[in-house]
């Protein structure tokens, strides 16, 4: 990643299928909480990236594999499983025999909510659903932690209430992403200028230079001719600089022309369907169905906290 991320790449080999992955892992100080709601949920979270101001931190909390959907808290632990002794002795084989037989079936939601998992389209939706993936992980095991389930179950409350909140997630992506486009456009003109400031000066300090009174009359004669060629070639990059500012005068009106379409009000009903259910609702009460584990609200992800 670029140090205009807020994250860091983290590779884990996959115990189960041993696939190679590459988790973002949040920096440190990438983004600040204003406060905690009671149960202790961040409210009023700045990222120092603008662009990313749409995604809730929790859409990183669990790392799912690309390839066969296992999935777990991406911990210092999990990152360095291979020397957990307790959890190759007495978790992995159960875990690993279960997922997979779940993964290998014809109706597998195992499957259906890993192909569904899409960060750059819905990533509240995704943290979701990696968390009920974790949650199926752990509950695999004879001693399943309980709290780590009741964990996760109140971060996807946590996550629901952030959509029920945060309105359309796409746009505030997209406005996100617009920030930080006009911070970059900013720092781009703020740079012309700093090339027409150092033209000036340049330009001044030629006109010192051969006004000086320190050179004899006859070392004058010798130089002067080169004053004019100076001058020539300064006015023509001040011409060319002009017509600069003109394109940056074109971009300005582009600018805003996009902003006026992208995010003028043209939201309504976008991004509401969710792959091909009418919603993310009917996506979850289809796989409830199936799985009862699943929960489709911030009631009911709250209720299974509580219970575990």
């Amino acid at each position: 990643m670029t140090s205009d991320s807020p994250f860091f790449l983290t590779k884990v080999e996959c115990p189960l299928c041993r696939t190679i992955n590459e988790f973002e892992t949040v920096r440190m100080g990438a983004y600040v909480e204003k406060g905690r709601d009671t149960d202790f949920c961040p409210s009023g979270i700045t990222w120092r990236y603008p662009k990313y101001q749409a995604y809730n931190p929790l859409v990183f909390f669990i790392a799912c594999c690309s390839n066969c959907y296992y999935s777990r808290e991406l911990t210092a632990s999990f990152k360095d499983w291979k020397n957990d002794h307790t959890y190759r002795t007495y978790h992995l084989k159960t875990i690993k025999e279960k997922h997979l037989d779940q993964l290998a079936r014809a109706d597998s939601f195992v499957k259906k909510i890993g192909e569904a998992i899409d960060i750059s389209h819905y990533p509240h939706e995704s943290a979701i659903l990696k968390l009920h993936l974790a949650i199926f992980d752990e509950q695999l095991t004879e001693h399943h932690s309980k709290l780590d389930i009741g964990r996760f179950y109140l971060r996807i409350g946590w996550v629901f209430r952030g959509l029920e909140q945060g309105g359309n997630p796409q746009q505030s992506i997209l406005q996100g992403l617009m920030l930080d486009l006009d911070t970059k456009y900013r720092m781009l003109k703020n740079a012309m200028q700093e090339i027409q400031d150092q033209l000036n000066r340049f330009s001044e300090h030629l006109s010192s230079h051969f006004d000086t009174d320190d050179i004899t009359a006859e070392l004058k004669s010798q130089i002067y001719p080169y004053r004019d060629r100076f001058d020539e070639i300064v006015t023509s990059v001040r011409e060319a600089l002009g017509q600069v500012q003109g394109g940056f005068g074109k971009i300005d009106d582009l600018l805003g022309e996009y902003k006026s379409v992208a995010l003028g009000g043209h939201g309504s009903g976008a991004g509401l369907t969710f792959c091909q259910y009418p919603s993310f609702t009917d996506f979850l009460l289809n796989l409830k169905s199936e799985w009862d584990w699943a929960v489709t609200n911030e009631h009911e992800a709250l209720r299974k906290a509580v219970e575990h």
